[in-house]
């Protein structure tokens, strides 16, 4: 297995170009391209300026990384990424996203945030949603534009009724960070977990028909339907001391808000334990350099303004790879063949080694090939491997 890979700062994944187009960066993908080991992909999203670079430093185990800023503008641009060697997972690479602030009044494409959650949804095994304040109809109606997910994203190519239902498989565990928490948790009288307070503010009012209660009921209806994991944290104010507030990444924990600090780890652990390996098709798990290809994939699907398919995305990452596949186990069978001396004592001699060189390069293949149904690349590979060996006999 290959050693972890330790990114040195974060670097642009996606950037958001000025005339509102996504594109990949190459340096980012150059250096995902060298990870074979699986990944654990988390990322955040939420409104602009609300703390979320703060919270992957912490999953990074790391004081700075992603700049927080202390000014009002929002710093993140695009979607930034830091490759880390995962604290649990070993041989896992922990992947972290974080993306540009929703709700930024200098955009002024409303667009553009969906397409930013889009594309986080899409590459995360992992999401989470960072708000200030309490989980009110505010912070619902910000996530309004979640109902617009079947409009952006296609679990198969072909039209199916039942879609919806299966976003749930295919999507993310699903955190809501509330930052700067101040209420206690206590409904009607009764203490209650973050997840039960998370759980409670998503039930839908009766009878749902009500042309104001489908409004209301709209949000939960599509949180509840697409994201079956759901996890809530709340956090109280790391400090009231608006200087340590304004440079956070500077102060020590052991000046902050112990609360805080408790939740923070809490909120870590989770992820450290519970967020899984990147995989598509719920089986085939994803590595750095497929990780590259998805973002390759997904970004010019959306700056396309077209529907992203998942289903697509798998076929499209399995002919990549299934091509890369067949040379690589094509070039192991020639480089060895090379270094047999011919002519060998007898034809047995030959077709021996051969066929053991036939059987290191097939089993190459199959390693590295994924979703190759029909077999089109297992026959591609077994017909030049037929050719070689010919080619080498005579």
């Amino acid at each position: 297995m290959d050693p972890p890979i330790q990114m040195e700062a974060p670097i642009c994944l996606i950037e958001n170009t000025a005339n509102g187009k996504f594109v990949v960066n190459s340096e980012a993908i150059r250096f995902l391209s060298g990870i074979n080991q699986p990944v654990v992909v988390v990322a955040i999203v939420g409104m602009y300026r609300t703390g979320k670079s703060y919270l992957m430093n912490k999953l990074a185990g790391a004081q700075k990384g992603f700049n927080l800023g202390a000014t009002i503008r929002a710093e993140t641009k695009g979607i930034w990424m830091w490759c880390v060697p995962h604290p649990l997972k070993k041989n896992h690479t922990l992947v972290l996203l974080d993306t540009e602030g929703l709700g930024d009044v200098e955009k002024g494409d409303g667009k553009n945030d969906i397409w930013i959650f889009t594309l986080a949804l899409l590459l995360s095994s992992a999401m989470v949603y960072n708000s200030k304040g309490t989980i009110d109809q505010d912070a619902l109606d910000k996530l309004k534009f979640v109902g617009e997910l079947t409009e952006i994203i296609k679990v198969k190519s072909k039209d199916n009724e039942d879609e919806e239902e299966k976003f749930s498989r295919h999507f993310p565990i699903f955190i809501w960070a509330v930052r700067d928490f101040h209420l206690s948790l206590e409904i009607e009288g009764g203490q209650v977990s973050a997840d039960g307070y998370l759980e409670n503010a998503l039930k839908l009012k009766k009878p749902e028909m009500l042309p104001r209660n489908m409004e209301y009921n709209k949000p939960r209806i599509c949180l509840q339907m697409y994201f079956g994991n759901r996890k809530c944290f709340v956090f109280d104010f790391p400090t009231t001391n608006n200087e340590f507030l304004q440079r956070l990444e500077e102060v020590p924990d052991d000046k902050l808000n112990k609360k805080f600090v408790d939740q923070c780890k809490e909120f870590c652990d989770y992820i450290w334990k519970n967020a899984d390996t990147k995989s598509v098709n719920d089986t085939v798990k994803v590595t750095g350099h497929r990780l590259g290809e998805l973002a390759k994939i997904y970004t010019e699907a959306v700056s396309s303004s077209k529907f992203a398919c998942m289903e697509d995305a798998a076929l499209s990452l399995a002919e990549m790879e299934n091509k890369a596949s067949v040379q690589e186990a094509t070039q192991h069978y020639e480089d060895k063949m090379k270094t047999v001396g011919l002519p060998t004592e007898t034809l047995d001699d030959f077709m021996t080694l051969s066929s053991q060189y036939e059987d290191e390069a097939r089993k190459i293949f199959l390693e590295k090939s994924f979703n190759d149904n029909d077999q089109q690349f297992l026959r591609e590979y077994l017909d030049v491997g037929t050719q070689n060996i010919q080619k080498q006999s005579n």
